[in-house]
């Protein structure tokens, strides 16, 4: 397996003869030699390589411009450089793959909404690079934190029959021609199916059978939804658990994001220096009271009168009984607790059938998890574990019970108390790289007239 550049800038000492090789971040030439910088996409830094003019190989340099991808053998070297402690003496140069002068990464600063149109290449800037290692490594942390705690990873369908959210907002997967008479029978799978907006449901049979369970995958809303915080398709984080009341749902909630970003200030110090520098200044301090100062928690309808008693004029009036807006939820998150809350007992008219009814009648064992800069990064309650409860929510919905036949055979067959939540993952990626707009921390964004990969 080819060295990364990342475990070669880790060397302890100098190394003759090794390989690197990856794509030519600039190019600065003299009479005498030529100074390539050069990164593989392995970490955040780059290396400088040294080409002698005299060297046989050199006469590739005219070829060699920004964008090109190159294989150079040489010696590593202490470098006399300030700011990097190795450069690599180059003993052969190697031209792998050219790139032409409408490279359209020739430049640096670059708009994002630049580079969205460029998708397939902005992975190539500091920025997105950044962003996608970070990625890939709270995905890792994500998976570590359920599996440290004995919950079973299961694989929730993509294409279902089910509306978790009763909301309507779904993408319809049809084989059927479109303006041909056909029925719903003809179609693929003999009923109306959909691309899902959430594991939930099918996750619960599980958390039913195993205890606790999670699912960390794809889910899609046909939300027609410009706003910075929503895409068509973005990936959830959903946990089932036996034997959990709210209240127990929400400390792991809790529990689940302070361990996440523990790991970003642990474990990625390079992108949280990158971060903090030219995309949030006060990141590291706020991630760091993420971690050091207890969560507080709010029921909602303390929320409505903490918010009805600010003196703020909002866009959207507060009025009990109605969801929070955004705009609600970070100035509970950012003035009045300046730091992570969870609202919980939402009035159960604006939540879900499967959501556990209080008994005042009038609220739901429900609760958002708000976080400054962002607003609800996860939601989830404790689950009506009752049949007749859980019936008459139902059909109050206007739910049909036999194609919900399954979901309420869980309360016929040894029901349990249960709860869950489900964690926006892009969200939490703009938490914890301070990154304001979630199509800059999901590789290919699908918002609306916008898929073209």
């Amino acid at each position: 397996m080819p060295e990364t550049l990342r475990q070669i800038l880790a060397s302890a000492e100098p190394r003759p003869a090794i390989t690197v090789r990856g794509w030519v971040r600039t190019k600065r030439e003299s009479k005498s030699c030529a100074f390539l910088e050069v990164t593989d996409g392995s970490c955040f830094r780059v290396l400088q390589i040294v080409v002698d003019a005299a060297l046989p190989s050199a006469d590739v340099l005219p070829s060699i411009l920004t964008g090109a991808s190159v294989e150079v053998l040489g010696d590593l070297i202490a470098s006399p450089a300030a700011g990097q402690k190795w450069e690599l003496q180059a003993t052969e140069l190697r031209l792998l793959g050219e790139a032409d002068a409408t490279y359209p990464l020739q430049k640096k600063g670059h708009t994002p909404e630049f580079l969205r149109t460029i998708a397939h290449l902005r992975p190539r800037t500091n920025l997105y690079g950044n962003v996608f290692r970070v990625r890939s490594r709270m995905a890792f942390a994500m998976h570590r934190f359920f599996q440290e705690r004995g919950f079973f990873y299961v694989h929730t369908p993509i294409i279902t029959s089910s509306d978790c959210e009763g909301a309507g907002e779904l993408f319809r997967v049809t084989t059927l021609k479109q303006g041909t008479p056909a029925k719903p029978e003809d179609d693929f799978f003999g009923r109306p199916t959909y691309l899902t907006v959430s594991g939930q449901l099918q996750g619960e049979t599980f958390a039913c059978a195993l205890g606790n369970i999670y699912t960390f995958g794809p889910t899609f809303r046909a939300e027609n939804s410009n706003t910075a915080r929503h895409a068509a398709e973005f990936w959830m984080i959903e946990p089932e658990m036996a034997f959990y009341d709210l209240f127990a749902d929400m400390t792991l909630a809790e529990e689940n994001v302070k361990y996440l970003v523990d790991a970003m200030l642990t474990e990625c110090p390079e992108e949280l220096e990158f971060f903090s520098k030219f995309v949030d200044k006060d990141l590291v301090a706020r991630l760091q009271q993420t971690l050091d100062k207890p969560f507080e928690r709010i029921s909602y309808t303390e929320a409505v009168e903490l918010l009805l008693q600010s003196g703020r004029r909002f866009e959207h009036p507060v009025v009990w009984g109605e969801a929070l807006q955004t705009e609600h939820e970070r100035y509970l998150a950012e003035q009045h607790v300046r730091g992570p809350v969870t609202i919980y007992n939402y009035p159960k008219a604006i939540k879900p059938f499967y959501m556990r009814q209080n008994d005042d009648g009038k609220t739901a064992a429900a609760m958002d998890l708000l976080v400054p800069g962002i607003g609800e990064i996860i939601g989830g309650s404790q689950r009506e574990e009752r049949l007749d409860v859980l019936t008459a929510a139902m059909q109050h919905h206007g739910l049909s019970q036999e194609d919900y036949s399954w979901y309420v055979d869980l309360r016929r067959y040894g029901s349990v108390p249960h709860a869950g939540y489900g964690m926006g993952f892009e969200r939490l990626l703009m938490f914890v790289t301070g990154v304001s707009n979630i199509r800059d921390v999901i590789p290919f964004a699908r918002t609306p007239g916008h898929a073209p990969y």
